[in-house]
């Protein structure tokens, strides 16, 4: 998922324009958005060609290149290809969107909606959802590994003696990479797509070269090649490293559902049918004619298309492209973490807006230094990207098996179809997805075991936070007080007021928060005016700034702001305060203090969590950012509150 936002309609002067005007405007705009996703949402699945075939006739799949064999796995690809990305995605999971949003947490959030708050299976849902997440984050570490140190090794075909120089090369460009983060994606973002759009091309004219050569090739479009190579091979071990080679060609199909609120669907499906299918395609078959002409090539096919005085040229423009689908990794594990923070399923992390006008635009310094040593270590580990192979590929399926089970429950609960029409679909998209998942499991004594660590330490960390905070919930509800009955209270004991507005963040929309009994109990004042201040994030991607704030009024000059928030937006406190004029309740931010609760847990005698789980709560607890950071108050206006809490 990138953080780019999709390029603005006419404005509202374009109204009055002629219907050919408004035609050719939106014409143009269509054209825009299908420019930028194919930089953004191409970027992975894009650079593929550069060790698919070199893999599944090399030392991941160990082939030996002869025709049979080639036109069995090109058809492989060509038949994947449609029906994993074609099919399932462009023309089936597009559909999913949730008010305009994708990602695995949106499906998630859709699908959960579409069963109905009381379902059985909800609970079922969102642990799939939440590994889908976690499988994620280990995808997002072999990505910008492969796909760079894949582009630099380009170096060694016409220059073999740089191969001792190819790692620290590839190295340095990725602490590259992370370093210029925190200055944003949006203007480089604005190159993405004309470069990609070159990439296709030259993948294209590339691979179409050789098929002109040798136009024998297109003969494996036919799937009975496909079928032939699966029955020879049987259904044993022999035939689970071809098929976890051949799906290096689909690493990167989930980025079309992650990136749907960015540019929509329709730009997205004219990107991939219009331009990225073909030169993929074309470059795939015509690596695959160089192949039966030239054995040897097996060691680079996918450099040793081009002409050799276009060697160098090649490998500048393939490593601005593995950037490039880098970039929009590290940009969707920015987002996703985002969005966990905001359902509460980690803790609030330091991170700010490089964007004024977007809020998907966010820098997570924390997140970006951990993706780089971890980035950096898997290079200097595997050494080359061929060893990084066996690492890839087993996390993607994971993710697509995930958005198969998930994308199923939407079609049948929410879009309405019958069993009919989606047990069909949906059967050959999980065989297919099963298919590849269990031939990538294979790999994970020589490498797949990294992604896999990644997502289940992610999935630990989700799992001990959700837990911790619920502990604490139930601790704090155990002791609530409802506000009625403090203001009865207040009403027999009335406590002098002081000058000023006081606002108490209250994780509760009902009950009084700690940090005002606190106060009270020590301080022995009240505020003339005093506002409870809740923020809420919803199961949806964005909420209308029409539904955002809700201000209710009580005696005494107590007052209840509740503020809404989808999972993809950032809370922000003073524009929430703002809000709140149009309503009837205007602040004065040199007259308001902030009034915040800082808990201190505590191990209870006899906790409910295991020990190693109540541990790692502790930690991400003594960890997390503060709320004032994470809702931009105002610092020099906050006061914080200390109690302990014994769960």
């Amino acid at each position: 998922m990138a953080d780019l936002a999709p390029v603005p309609g006419p404005d509202a002067g374009s109204v009055s324009a002629s219907p050919e005007d408004q035609r050719r405007t939106q014409r143009n705009r269509l054209a825009t958005l299908a420019v930028g996703a194919t930089g953004v949402v191409y970027g992975d699945v894009g650079t593929s060609p550069l060790y698919t075939l070199r893999e599944a006739f090399g030392l991941t799949g160990g082939l030996e290149v002869n025709a049979a064999n080639m036109f069995g796995v090109l058809s492989l690809i060509f038949w994947s290809v449609a029906i994993v990305v074609s099919g399932k995605y462009v023309t089936v999971i597009l559909r999913a969107d949730n008010r305009g949003q994708g990602g695995v947490m949106a499906l998630t959030a859709l699908a959960m909606e579409s069963l109905g708050p009381h379902a059985r299976h909800r609970g079922v849902l969102l642990i799939l959802g939440l590994i889908g997440a976690a499988l994620f984050y280990g995808d997002s570490l072999i990505t910008p590994a492969i796909s760079v140190l894949s582009a630099i090794e380009g170096l060694e075909v016409p220059a073999p003696g740089v191969t001792p120089f190819v790692v620290p090369i590839a190295v340095t460009v990725l602490i590259g990479l992370f370093v210029i983060q925190g200055a944003g994606t949006a203007k480089v973002g604005a190159l993405f797509g004309p470069i990609m759009l070159l990439w296709f091309f030259v993948l294209g004219v590339l691979g179409l070269i050789h098929i002109v050569d040798h136009p024998g090739i297109l003969a494996a479009i036919d799937p009975r090649h496909a079928i032939s190579f699966l029955f020879r091979y049987g259904p044993g071990f022999y035939l689970l490293a071809p098929l976890s080679a051949v799906v290096l060609a689909l690493t990167g199909a989930e980025a079309l559902y992650e990136d749907l609120g960015h540019f929509g669907a329709r730009p997205i499906r004219i990107a991939w049918f219009a331009l990225v299918m073909p030169g993929l395609l074309l470059n795939y078959f015509g690596q695959g004619a160089l192949l039966l002409a030239d054995p040897t090539a097996v060691r680079a096919p996918f450099f040793l298309l081009a002409p050799e005085w276009a060697l160098y040229p090649l490998v500048g423009l393939s490593t601005f492209a593995t950037i490039i689908a880098s970039q929009a990794v590290i940009s969707g594990t920015f987002s996703v973490t985002s969005q966990a923070m905001q359902l509460g399923f980690l803790p609030r992390l330091v991170f700010r807006h490089t964007s004024a006008t977007e809020f998907g635009q966010i820098y997570m310094p924390n997140i970006n230094w951990i993706l780089m040593v971890c980035v950096v270590g898997l290079v200097l580990g595997f050494q080359s990207s061929s060893h990084l192979a066996h690492a890839y590929g087993i996390a993607v399926t994971g993710t697509m098996l995930v958005g198969t089970i998930l994308g199923y429950t939407v079609a049948r609960h929410h879009w309405g179809w019958s069993r009919a029409k989606a047990v069909p679909l949906f059967s050959l998209f999980l065989i297919v997805d099963l298919a590849f998942f269990i031939a990538c499991s294979t790999k994970v004594a020589a490498g797949g075991w990294v992604p896999l660590l990644v997502a289940a330490a992610t999935f630990v960390l989700i799992q001990a936070w959700r837990e911790g905070r619920a502990e604490m919930s139930r601790y704090q509800e155990e002791g609530a007080i409802s506000l009625s009955s403090f203001l009865s209270r207040l009403t027999a004991n009335r406590a002098p007021r002081v000058a000023g507005t006081a606002i108490f963040m209250s994780a509760s929309s009902t009950s009084v928060p700690s940090a005002l009994l606190h106060n009270l109990k020590h301080n022995k004042v009240l505020h003339e005016r005093v506002v409870l201040l809740t923020v809420l994030t919803e199961s949806v991607p964005t909420v209308p700034e029409n539904e955002r704030i809700a201000v209710e009024t009580f005696p005494h000059a107590f007052y209840r702001v509740v503020a809404r928030y989808g999972f993809m937006e950032s809370p922000d406190v003073p524009r929430i305060l703002d809000a709140c004029a149009a309503r009837g309740l205007a602040f004065n931010m040199m007259e308001t203090s902030f009034f915040l609760g800082r808990d201190t847990l505590v191990a209870a005698s006899k906790s409910r969590m295991p020990l190693w789980r109540e541990r790692i709560f502790f930690w991400l607890w003594r960890n997390a950012s503060s709320a004032a950071m994470f809702f931009r108050i105002p610092p020099n206006r906050v006061i914080e509150l200390g109690s302990q809490v014994e769960i």
